[in-house]
C-alpha cells in the first residue's frame, strides 16, 4: 500500500488490527511503527520476526522515502530533517496519533532527528543498535577485528575510515564484515530479499554519516525512551548506545544490553528481545 506524504508516495504494510473485538466493545491497540535500517534498505528487514508483535500491537512497517517501495523523490531531499519529518507526516496521512516508534540501525539515526524535532510527537521511542552522534570508525574497526580477525578489522578500516571507498574496499567489507554483524549465522537471504538503493547509501555517506549530531538534543525528549544495544555489536558498539544514556532524561530512558549479540539482536537473543519490547510496549 501507498500513501501520499508531501509530494512523494511512501509504502506501508501492516500486521494486526488497530481495533479488536472484545465482547461487547472495540479495544484499542498501540501502534508501533517500524524505522528500517540501510540507508538504502527497506522494510523486509524486520520480516517475519517482528510480526511477533502484533497479538499486542498494530504492527506498521514503512519504507523510508528514496528506500525500498517508496518514491524516490528529490536526491537533494535523502536528508534526516525530511526523513524525521516525514514520520509525522506519514502519521498525520493515516491519523495515527502517539505511535511507538522503533528505529533500527539508520532508522534509529531517523527516529532520533523525528523525537528531538517533533517531541510531543511520538507516545514511545526505542532506539536499537543505533547511534545519535558522529561515529567512531576506529572503534567499529577494532570490534570486527575482535570478531573476525585482523583481515575484518582491515576491511573495516579500508571501508569505514576513508574518505572516499573504492568499490574493492566496499567488496571486501561485505565478504569479510558483513557477516560478522550478527553471531547466529549470517543468513544472506535476508538482504537478498530487500530493495537495495545503492545510491541513496552512498549520497547519506557523502552528506550525513559522519557529520550529523543529535546527541545534545535528546534531552528534548518527553516519551519513554528504550535503548537496546549488542554487546557484540560492530557497527553500532555499545558505546554509542551509553552516548545516548547519558543525554537521554533520566526518568525517561531504559537500557537494556544483550550479551552475545550483535547488530541483529532479534536474531542473536530472540526471545529475551522480543520479551522486553512487549513489556515496554505495555508498559
Amino acid at each position: 500500500m501507498r500513501v501520499q506524504v508531501g509530494e512523494i508516495r511512501m509504502f506501508f504494510d501492516v500486521e494486526g488490527a488497530k481495533l479488536r473485538a472484545e465482547g461487547a466493545a472495540m479495544r484499542e491497540v498501540p501502534t508501533v511503527l517500524l524505522l528500517h535500517g540501510g540507508p538504502g534498505g527497506d522494510h523486509a528487514s524486520f520480516k517475519p520476526a517482528y510480526g511477533a508483535l502484533a497479538d499486542i500491537a498494530q504492527v506498521i512497517y514503512v519504507d523510508h522515502r528514496g528506500q525500498g517501495r517508496s518514491d524516490v523523490g528529490a536526491p537533494d531531499q535523502w536528508r534526516l530533517a525530511r526523513w524525521a519529518d516525514d514520520v509525522v507526516a506519514f502519521c498525520d496521512a493515516l491519523e495515527i496519533d502517539k505511535p511507538i516508534v522503533l528505529g533500527l540501525s539508520f532508522g534509529g539515526f531517523v527516529a532520533a532527528a523525528y523525537a528531538t524535532r517533533h517531541p510531543g510527537h511520538p507516545g514511545k521511542l526505542i532506539l536499537c543498535s543505533t547511534r545519535a552522534g558522529r561515529p567512531d570508525p576506529e572503534r567499529e574497526a577494532a570490534v570486527f577485528e575482535r570478531l573476525g580477525g585482523k583481515a575484518a578489522g582491515d576491511a573495516a578500516r579500508g571501508f569505514l575510515c576513508g574518505e572516499a571507498p573504492t568499490s574493492d574496499q566496499f567488496r571486501e567489507f561485505v565478504r569479510l564484515c558483513r557477516p560478522l554483524y550478527t553471531r547466529v549465522p549470517y543468513d544472506p537471504e535476508k538482504d537478498a530479499r530487500q530493495i537495495w538503493k545503492f545510491d541513496v547509501m552512498r549520497s547519506f555517506r557523502d552528506n550525513e554519516d559522519y557529520t550529523f549530531d543529535y546527541l545534545d538534543d535528546l534531552a528534548r525528549i518527553k516519551c519513554p525512551t528504550l535503548v537496546l544495544a549488542g554487546e557484540d555489536d560492530p557497527i553500532t558498539p555499545p558505546f554509542y548506545s551509553e552516548q545516548m544514556v547519558a543525554k537521554l532524561p533520566a526518568h525517561l530512558v531504559r537500557f537494556e544490553r544483550f550479551a552475545h549479540a550483535g547488530h541483529g539482536i532479534a536474531a542473536d537473543a530472540p526471545e529475551r528481545y522480543f520479551t522486553v519490547l512487549r513489556e515496554f510496549i505495555a508498559a
